[in-house]
């Protein structure tokens, strides 16, 4: 097996609060050690990268992700998505169950984990809350949760029948998983294509309200606390459901949340007539984007997500209220972090590092997102301060709908290392 040394970097693990200039160690795809002084037997000839000026950490965990396989190959497969995710700095993505067929039984699970198997990133397969993602009998919980599921959601179809809800929060919980819920009010935001505002009024655009997603938070987190059910609250977009986390938080319950980095970086104010910015949620208004920074700085929110949607230019290249919603997500996630909240001194690195790694891991109970001696050696290099301009016609992704082509960044990651193994280095 192979050993490698990494030299010389601002190494920065803020699971364990390690946070200083030192060298890592891996040997046979594990953690070795952090310090000055290689481990006892550690191999002299081992591979040795210089990180002169650079940031070593843990890779990063996207909670967050739809890789599309089985079922639309066409616009990803986890074999270009697992590319896409590593060329970000992610080393472990979960993905959701909106495949063909549903992810909601242990077969379809079990396929994606074999499959997965050769994709450059470690992949972790969410179930679906209800089979067939449709809302009217609960998926085979349980068995999933045997076959390597990690959480259970219907991302993308938000569960309305609030006692199904409840069926599956308690069997979740008796199985020891996370509910992720997708908190929309279906009967509220059908037919909207971007935030309900003088931004959509003036754009001639249908909107999707605040409280389309308000009310099923707070309905939500009630069936939480009566069952008492682990609740993660997905893709996280207006101020008033930042507010009911953070009291569910106060009140000791086991609530979290994430928020896309695209809701910190874009509000409605920045939506044209192009489907590369619609969204869902939408971009929402100013006051709800200025809210989710200060959540980030307050520590109510424990992870950022890419919600990584890749679709087909054919699906896309519609009219604004005809194409789907989604946009990429792997390759700028951290780009746009650094240059939404840390260059603008809004949070620390090791505070903005902990939104992508321990932070989400902690939420799904994965052991990965950390640099502790036996972890998985699976890390990044970064360059915080490195220019660079973003391609999305060079994206490993089979699609291209961002819209964040053209854009130039401050900081990118240079080397994606899992197991041990480089499997991205930038050019």
């Amino acid at each position: 097996m192979s050993s490698m040394r990494i030299d010389n970097g601002r190494v920065i693990d803020p699971a364990s609060g390690f946070d200083q200039t030192a060298s890592v160690f891996l040997r046979d795809g594990i953690v070795a050690g952090i310090g000055v002084e290689a481990p006892p037997n550690f191999p002299e000839d081992a591979q040795r990268l210089d990180a002169t000026g650079l940031v070593v950490a843990p890779g990063f965990v996207d909670l967050h992700a739809h890789l599309r396989e089985p079922g639309f190959d066409h616009a990803e497969s986890l074999e270009t998505g697992g590319l896409a995710a590593a060329a970000g700095g992610f080393t472990t993505v979960c993905c959701m169950p909106d495949t063909k067929p549903v992810n909601d039984n242990p077969a379809i699970t079990r396929y994606i984990i074999e499959r997965a198997r050769d994709a450059a990133v470690h992949v972790r397969p969410i179930g679906a809350i209800s089979k067939g993602m449709l809302g009217e009998d609960v998926a085979a919980i349980g068995s999933m949760r045997e076959a390597g599921a990690v959480a259970i959601s219907d991302d993308g179809a938000p569960v309305m029948n609030a006692r199904l809800m409840r069926r599956a929060m308690e069997l979740a919980s008796d199985f020891g998983m996370p509910v992720i819920t997708d908190c929309e009010d279906d009967n509220l935001s059908r037919g909207g294509v971007m935030h309900e505002g003088l931004t959509s009024l003036r754009m001639g655009l249908r909107g999707i309200p605040a409280l389309a997603e308000d009310l099923m938070t707070f309905r939500d987190i009630e069936l939480a606390r009566t069952t008492g059910a682990q609740l993660h609250i997905a893709h996280l977009s207006t101020a008033k459901s930042l507010e009911f986390v953070k009291r569910a938080r106060e009140e000791g319950m086991r609530v979290t949340c994430e928020v896309c980095v695209h809701h910190l970086a874009l509000s409605d104010e920045h939506v044209q007539y192009d489907g590369n910015y619609k969204i869902k949620p939408p971009l929402r208004s100013t006051t709800d984007m200025e809210a989710l920074r200060t959540g980030i700085q307050e520590g109510v929110i424990s992870a950022i997500a890419t919600d990584h949607q890749p679709h087909a230019g054919s699906d896309k290249m519609q009219e604004f209220d005809q194409c789907p919603f989604g946009i990429l997500g792997f390759e700028t996630a951290f780009a746009l972090s650094l240059e939404t909240l840390y260059h603008q001194k809004l949070v620390t690195l090791p505070q903005l590092l902990a939104l992508f790694t321990c932070g989400p891991a902690q939420v799904l109970g994965l052991t990965s997102g950390t640099l502790r001696e036996g972890a998985l050696a699976d890390l990044v290099l970064l360059d915080i301060n490195r220019w660079w301009q973003y391609d999305v016609n060079q994206s490993f992704s089979k699609s291209r709908n961002s819209p964040f082509h053209g854009r130039y960044f401050q900081g990118r990651v240079l080397t994606t290392i899992v197991e041990g193994d480089v499997v991205w280095q930038s050019p």
